[in-house]
């Protein structure tokens, strides 16, 4: 039975380090197939189109169902108790206050907010990052996007959310690793270097329509993939910073914001779309490459990752997923040389290794900060398993929330209501409603 025991206790703890792990490739899988599908002619604007209309399809129900419908049938159990046993709104109040979390109205300047963090995300980062990912390789990419953490600590001292504070070692711990990270991605963006190559590399022939030729790459087009990843990263931590001011009003209802986002972003993406594609051909779509990544990336990456995600971070914390990023790299550069034949370059084995270095200098500060002091207005930890997570940006509680206060809830609901039904008048001090006469 002690076997039993520590083998299941064992099996609970090690459930989130699998969970990441499985996210890993699964986020490995969405570069590899995005790649093949660019390289087969998909447009990267249409992608993203597809992309995020799945996404919406795929969370929209789960929003409606976990919140929208639930915060309903709590404020309507509010109304039939208020009705049967003539208990003032005053009281209810008192008692149910917390479980009645209706769905934010969305004003203009909530809606502003939607907007730009749609145009942020499922816009300007994903379009970037694809023309990126079309000019370089998948491998180059995942390395890029371990700059997040560090841009996110840059903007937010640039907004003034950030306090730093030289004389502590954390603050000097971030600050190193965000010049680390800098550097090396200066490094992997102005040096390419030889290929190194892979010991297995000499043995496998890919597909054709697969291969990545990166080697016929030119240092123009290498430098322009470059630049365009920087810039998604860059509006991928500027939506970090900007979507403080959207959770606060989406607190208990983060599915049904990313529902909204995924939905404004595809809207905006068509927008895009029909200004840089003028081929109505470029909209066609089969049962092929070019739908399972666009499928792919919106089913696992902007959907399952947004609840895993949700569920590791609230048990084990931010640091602990965005820690596992850089086992994505190694991941997709392995996939990427057995199913790409995937050229990797001595330049951005250096530069990933200063990245990697970077982004743990900077989660250790954060982590020393987060054990000296707890601000619950701080900016969430940013968790990027591919570029983006595609909408799987606002992973800071997941939808069990809910459930789990209603649980907590159903004790003294049905206490209060037992005490009510066995009385023939109303409660002793609590107060009748005018004009009703008290139920026997």
């Amino acid at each position: 039975m002690k076997n039993l025991g520590s083998c299941s206790k064992f099996l609970e703890s090690s459930k989130p380090y699998f969970a990441m792990i499985s996210l890993q490739f699964g986020y490995a899988g969405m570069n590899i197939i995005t790649k093949v599908s660019l390289n087969r002619g998909m447009s990267h604007y249409v992608l993203v189109v597809y992309r995020h209309a799945i996404a919406t399809a795929v969370i929209a129900p789960f929003a409606l169902i976990f919140e929208r419908f639930k915060s309903r049938l709590i404020h309507g159990f509010c109304l039939v108790f208020e009705h049967n046993f003539q208990v003032s709104s005053f009281i209810l109040t008192k008692y149910l206050l917390h479980f009645r979390k209706m769905q934010p109205r969305i004003t203009f300047p909530v809606f502003m907010q939607i907007f730009v963090l749609a145009l942020l995300g499922p816009v300007i980062d994903q379009n970037f990052y694809y023309a990126g990912l079309k000019f370089t390789s998948p491998t180059f990419s995942c390395a890029m996007s371990n700059m997040l953490p560090a841009m996110t600590f840059v903007m937010a001292v640039i907004f003034r959310m950030e306090k730093l504070d030289m004389k502590k070692v954390r603050c000097q711990a971030k600050l190193v690793g965000t010049a680390v990270t800098v550097a090396g991605a200066m490094l992997m963006t102005l040096y390419k270097g030889p290929v190194v190559e892979m010991l297995w590399s000499k043995h496998i022939h890919p597909r054709k329509s697969f291969v990545t030729d990166t080697t016929g790459t030119t240092d123009k087009d290498w430098f322009k993939g470059s630049i365009f990843l920087i810039i998604a990263t860059l509006a991928w931590s500027s939506l970090f910073v900007l979507q403080t001011k959207a959770l606060k009003t989406y607190k208990n209802h983060q599915l049904s914001l990313t529902s909204l986002v995924c939905f404004i972003g595809t809207l905006q993406a068509i927008a895009v779309t029909f200004v840089m594609e003028h081929k109505p051909s470029v909209w066609a779509i089969g049962w092929d490459m070019n739908l399972l990544a666009a499928a792919y990336a919106g089913i696992v990456t902007s959907s399952i990752s947004y609840y895993v995600q949700g569920i590791v971070i609230k048990k084990k914390g931010p640091v602990f997923a965005t820690a596992f990023s850089p086992l994505m790299m190694i991941i997709v550069a392995i996939m990427g040389s057995f199913i790409l034949a995937e050229k990797i370059f001595l330049g951005g084995i250096v530069g990933s290794f200063l990245i990697v270095i970077g982004l743990y200098s900077v989660l250790w500060g954060k982590h020393k900060e987060k054990m000296e002091i707890f601000d619950p207005e701080e900016i969430p930890e940013p968790v990027k398993g591919v570029q983006g997570n595609g909408n799987s940006m606002l992973v800071i509680e997941d939808i069990e929330a809910n459930e789990v206060e209603l649980q907590k809830a159903k004790p003294a609901i049905s206490n209060f209501s037992a005490t009510a039904m066995s009385m023939p008048m109303a409660l002793p001090g609590l107060p009748i409603k005018e004009n009703q006469e008290p139920r026997a």
